[in-house]
Order: structure tokens, then sequence, then C-alpha cells
């Protein structure tokens, strides 16, 4: 509980994903998105985000991918519901700091229901969102925890592949 796990990241990525926090199977392994029930990985993959399904151990080789990994909440926690509104808004704002100090051209919110939250957009859809954050532009995937039983491996590949069509089209 408490545990943090570090930022994979570079300066000008392509993406920047963000998860919402490190959840205690990932704080014990030190990995992002760890558990054997996520599916961010098989996701990035199907997506044409990697050339080979990475295992979390191997997170680091993102960013020659042109891809990195943050979280809105440093602290882990068994799970996401256990953080407060405060939390993810307070994230928002650590997550503007990284973008200003990193550029990267796209964050990916990987989680509807804390972007709505922590960006205070209630009616906010997965996809392209209006409002950038610093010079990035955001777009918001579905939490890809086991526990997100509404969508099943070939939405989370849609919903990646369609990340990834868009980072094509603007040049990444």
């Amino acid at each position: 509980m408490g545990r943090t796990i570090r930022d994979v990241i570079a300066l000008d990525l392509n993406v920047l994903f963000c998860g919402i926090n490190p959840g205690l199977y990932s704080a014990a392994t030190g990995h992002h998105f760890a558990r054997p029930g996520n599916r961010f990985w098989p996701a990035l993959h199907a997506a044409g985000f990697t050339p080979r399904l990475l295992r979390p151990s191997e997170e680091r080789e993102l960013t020659a991918f042109g891809c990195g990994i943050t979280n809105l909440v440093r602290r882990a926690t068994v799970a996401a519901d256990e953080l407060t509104a405060d939390e993810l808004r307070a994230g928002r704002i650590r997550l503007l700091r990284t973008v200003r100090r990193y550029h990267p051209r796209i964050v990916a919110i990987v989680g509807i229901g804390a972007y709505r939250v922590a960006f205070e957009r209630p009616r906010a859809v997965i996809g392209l969102q209006d409002e950038p954050l610093g010079s990035a532009r955001v777009w918001v995937l579905p939490n890809t925890s086991g526990l997100n039983a509404h969508f099943q491996a070939e939405d989370f590949r849609r919903a990646f592949g369609e990340l990834r069509k868009y980072v094509s089209e603007v040049g990444g």
C-alpha cells in the first residue's frame, strides 16, 4: 500500500499513457499494468504500438517506440475507487507539470471514470478530447484492468487502434 512506480518517460514522446494509479501487484513488481489479467500490454501490441507483446518487466522498451507511462496518482491501492476526487484532481495538476517538462504530443488517459473526475468533465466519452493538457492533445481510453467487465479484448484493440491511427495521422 502506498508504494509508487517510476515513470517510463522521455522527451517528445508520441504518446504518454497515463494510468489511474498502481495496483498492489504493480507496486510489488515495480512495473506498470503488471497484474496478469490487465489488458494494457495486449491492447498496446494489438493496436500496433509495439512490434511484439511486451511483458511489464520490459516497459522501458516503450520509449524506443515513442511511448511512455505515468499515473494520475502515484500511490498504490487495492482498487482505484479508493482514491478521492481531490487526489485525482491533484493528479491532473501533476500530469500537467509532467507534460510541460517532457512535451509528449498526446496524453492517453487509461480510465474514463478517473478522467471525468480529475479533469472535471462528467460527460466525457472515450476518444480525443476537445481541451488539450498544456501542449498535449488528450485521448481517453477505457480502463484496462481485469475488473473492467464492460470491455473485452476486441474493444480494447479497437479503442487503442483508433488512438494509433490518430497518432499516425498527426505524424507519429
